[in-house]
C-alpha cells in the first residue's frame, strides 16, 4: 500500500487529486497540506511514502519543503505536481531532492505510473519536462538568469517576489532577518538587479510568476517595507 500526502494550496485542486488517488488500487491518502510548512510537519507526523508537492506554496514553499522532507526521512519520496514547467523549476526541484516531476496536465494513468515507479525507488519525469531538461542540458546558452541561484536563494527569491516580508520569510525558513537580507542582496547581485521591483519584473518576464496589473505597485510597497527592516529590524545572523 502506497501512503500518499498531497500538498497544494488550492483546495479544489487538492480535492480533485485526492479523489483520483482514492480510485487507485493500493493507494492510501494519509494527509493533505496547504503550505510548505504544513507539508513538512505532516510528513514528520505521518511518514508517508510519497508526497505530491506543488512547487509554489505559501510559507516556506515547495522547494524548501522538499529539501527538508527528503533530508529528514530518506524513505519519503517527493514528486513535484505543478504547473511550473519552465526552467529553472524542474532542475531546482530535482536538486532539492524530488525523485519525480509531473505537470498538472498529465493523465490519471500517468500519475499512477509515476507513483508506482517512485514507490519502487526509481525516478519519473513526465515526457514534456524530460525533453525540456535534455534540451537545456545540451544547450550552450542559459535561457534563464535564475539558473545561477541555489535552491535556498530560489526559494527566498520566490517569497520576495510574492511580497512576503523579511520577518515572515525569516520565520518560515528559521533564519534571522539579517541572514534573509544577506541572501536577498546576493540574489540581486547574481541577477544584476537593484531592487525588489526589478526582481519582480524579471520574474514576470521569465514566467516565474503570473503578470498582474498592480505587480510593480505592490513590489514598490514591498521595497519600502523591506528597507525599513534593513534599517531597523535586522538582527545578527
Amino acid at each position: 500500500m502506497m501512503r500518499v500526502l498531497v500538498a497544494d494550496d488550492q483546495s479544489l485542486v487538492r480535492a480533485g487529486f485526492v479523489g483520483l488517488l482514492r480510485d487507485m488500487a493500493q493507494v492510501q491518502v494519509v494527509g493533505e497540506a496547504s503550505s510548505g510548512d504544513e507539508a513538512v510537519a505532516l510528513c514528520r507526523e505521518l511518514n508517508p511514502d510519497i508526497v505530491l508537492m506543488e512547487v509554489v506554496l505559501p510559507g516556506m514553499g515547495g522547494l524548501e519543503a522538499t529539501q527538508r522532507i527528503t533530508s529528514y526521512d530518506r524513505f519519503t519520496s517527493v514528486i513535484a505536481l505543478t504547473n511550473c514547467t519552465q526552467p529553472p523549476f524542474p532542475a531546482q526541484m530535482l536538486k532539492a531532492g524530488a525523485t519525480g516531476y509531473l505537470t498538472k496536465q498529465v493523465t490519471p494513468t500517468e500519475l499512477e505510473q509515476a507513483l508506482r515507479r517512485v514507490f519502487l525507488g526509481k525516478r519519473y519525469v513526465c515526457h514534456s519536462i524530460a525533453e525540456d531538461l535534455a534540451s537545456y542540458a545540451l544547450s550552450e546558452n542559459v535561457d534563464t538568469p535564475f539558473e545561477v541561484l541555489s535552491h535556498r536563494e530560489m526559494q527566498i527569491m520566490l517569497m520576495v517576489v510574492n511580497c512576503q516580508k523579511v520577518n515572515a520569510i525569516s520565520q518560515s525558513l528559521h533564519l534571522s532577518p539579517k541572514t534573509v537580507n544577506s541572501y536577498r542582496y546576493r540574489i540581486f547581485e547574481k541577477l544584476n538587479v537593484k531592487s525588489d521591483v526589478e526582481l519582480v519584473l524579471l520574474a514576470v518576464q521569465h514566467g516565474l510568476i503570473p503578470q498582474q496589473p498592480l505587480t510593480a505597485k505592490r513590489a514598490t510597497r514591498h521595497d519600502a517595507r523591506t528597507e525599513a527592516v534593513d534599517q531597523n529590524g535586522a538582527d545578527a545572523a
